[in-house]
This record gives C-alpha cells, structure tokens and sequence, in this order.
C-alpha cells in the first residue's frame, strides 16, 4: 500500500529543489532563452527546465515505483522524448526529425506493453484493435504487437505530446494543467470502481501523483513572473507521460480524450485553421485561446484562471461519468461549446507581436 501523501511530499520537495539549483547553475553554463530573438526587452532566464522536470520524474519514480516492464518502457521512452527536446532546445532540429523520434519512442512504449486494446463504441460494444498481431523475438524476448493497437497508440501518443508542446504559450499554463491532468488520471485510477472500463492500477496512480506534484513544483518558479522556461524538454516530456499515463491502466480512448480535453480541443481548432489558410500545421502564431483572450485584455492571471476551470471541468467528468455513452455525449457537446468559444475569440482582430511564446 503506497502513502499517496509521502509521494506527493517528495514529488513537490524533489522538484522544487532541483529547478532551485537550476536557476542558480543554468546561467553559469549558458543554459539561457535569448529572448532578444523574439523583440522582447528583458534579461535572458535559464532554459531547459523540462531537464530538472524529467530528472525529477525519473529519480522519483525510481525510488517508490516498482519496476515492470511497462514502467521501464515508460522511463526509457520517457528519456528519449526529453533528451529529442533539449536537443531541439539547443539546436532547433527539424521538425521531421522531432516526429520521426517521437514515433520511435512511442512505438518502443508499445513494444513494452503499453498500448490501447480497444475503442468502446458508444452505440454498444467496442472496436477490437487487437485481432491481428506481430509476433518476433529480440535477443530471446519475445514480443507480441497487436496491429491495428499499435498504430492508434502511436498516433495518440505523437498527437498529445505535440498538443501539450502547443499548449505551452504563457507561463504556467503546461505545467498548471499537467497537475489537473495528473491529478485526474491519479483519482480516476484509485476508483476505477466507478468505472467498468478501468482497471484498478496503484502503478498508474503513483506515477500519476508524481507526475502532478514534480509540476506543481515547477509551476511555483513559472509564474506569476517565470524564472525559468521548460522549453520543448518539458512540455513535450509532460505531453509524452499525460498520454501514456492515460491509456496505462486500460482507459479507453474517451476517457482519456475527456482528461486531456481543453488542450486536444485548443490545438485541434489552431491546426485546423493554420491548414485552412495554407500554414504549416506546426509553424508558430498567435491564434491559441489563450493568446486570444490575452488580446482581449484579459490579464495572463485571468486566462490562466480560465483555462483552469476548464480543465478542471473535464477532469471532473471524466471522473463522473461512468458509461461510454456518457462520455461521448458529454465530449460533443463540450466540443461543440469549445469550438464555439473559440470561433467567436477568433474574430477578434490581432494587434500584432504580443510577444507571447508561440506555439
């Protein structure tokens, strides 16, 4: 029986500790943003905080969490994606290169287990994703890769990753929804007894807990005034463990889609509309609902207030609802308002360069 509360006290002191000693030794070995880059009028600050988030994570989860296999493709495929995201920190590798790694690592998690079996059809009964396997062996281990499981996991894991990676345009604002997701995730896989599509998992829970409070953690130095930057080491680490975590324990699609529904619903919009007008779907701008309602002259306290209570609003349903059917009206009708929201935000003229972190 794990103490959830001794986890979370470690989780927070680890990583509070940690991004402390970062702040004070990133500058002295150039670990800084150039925010003249951007036009923006204010001294460099420490870069790469995702480091401290994914070593935090890592040395954690090492000292309370058992082993499995599924954990350890979950740390290793964890590291890749952190360590392709200082690179691309450091370097700005092409954005082909980013996906390329990205699918490696998620199709390395699959390899170690981790995957989704099955798609619950809300008209009754589900979509089996594992009829047909890939049976091989690798220095005497054998593996066993249902197909069609396979290639949706990968496609969930590379489209949340990037999302929360979008995601990441004011400060506060990943790591502040990563604890509610987090948070979420741990309460959802403590009373799977809610829910016949979850299987009670302590496992999940834990990394969950640790997940959510290593960001807490990080989220005290990222606002009000940021005095360190994640960079795409974090927001793409935080993106890479919410979607993994979310489908870990047997969740299916639709509960995870309801935890991870504001920042899907955002960046969904922004990529369909950069499409529409002829934009690289990963190409930078302005048209995030948080950066609209920073047009609108809402304060960055405000929409991180906002932003919030509809994360909170979508974890508190995935919790709720307890049938698929449930979920899926719930997720069009959510959607239906999102999309709603943000077209009506949208209409509001740019002012130009905000100088707002693009994504």
């Amino acid at each position: 029986m794990y103490d959830y509360g001794l986890i979370a006290l470690v989780s927070f002191i680890s990583s509070f500790i940690l991004v402390v000693l970062a702040i004070y030794l990133f500058p002295k070995i150039g670990l800084k943003d150039r925010p003249h880059l951007y036009g923006l009028k204010r001294k460099p600050i420490p870069y790469y905080g995702g480091v401290v988030i994914f070593l935090a994570f890592l040395i954690v989860t090492l000292w309370f969490v058992e082993l499995s296999t599924e954990v350890v493709g979950l740390l290793i495929a964890g590291g890749i994606i952190a360590l392709i995201g200082f690179l691309d920190d450091l370097f700005k590798l092409s954005p082909v290169l980013r996906l390329f790694v990205q699918i490696c690592a998620a199709a390395l998690l699959v390899l170690f287990g981790v995957g989704i079996l099955s798609i619950s059809n809300p008209l009754g009964g589900a979509i089996v994703l594992d009829a047909w396997n890939l049976e091989f062996s690798i220095f005497d281990m054998r593996f066993f890769v249902p197909i069609f499981g396979a290639i949706f996991t990968i496609i969930w894991m590379v489209l949340i990753t990037n999302t929360m990676n979008f995601l990441d345009g004011i400060g506060g604002l990943t790591s502040g929804v990563t604890f509610i997701a987090g948070l979420t995730i741990f309460f959802l896989s403590t009373r799977a007894g809610l829910h016949a599509d979850l299987v009670s998992q302590e496992t999940v829970a834990v990394l969950a807990l640790i997940l959510a409070f290593v960001s807490f953690a990080f989220l005290m130095f990222d606002f009000p005034k940021s005095k360190i930057l994640m960079g795409d080491t974090g927001s793409t680490f935080l993106g890479f463990m919410l979607a993994a975590l979310a489908i870990f324990s047997g969740g299916k699609v639709a509960t995870a889609f309801l935890v991870l529904g504001v920042p899907i619903l955002d960046v969904g919009w922004v990529v369909l509309r950069r499409l529409f007008e002829g934009k690289k779907p990963w190409q930078g701008d302005l048209t995030h609902l948080h950066h609209r309602l920073l047009e609108l002259g809402f304060k960055e306290a405000s929409v991180l207030a906002i932003l919030y209570c509809l994360s909170l609003v979508f974890g508190v349903l995935a919790i709720v609802c307890t049938s698929t059917q449930q979920k899926f009206f719930v997720i069009i009708g959510l959607g239906v308002l999102m999309v709603l929201l943000v077209a009506s935000i949208s209409m509001v003229g740019s002012k130009g360069s905000s100088g707002f972190r693009k994504g």
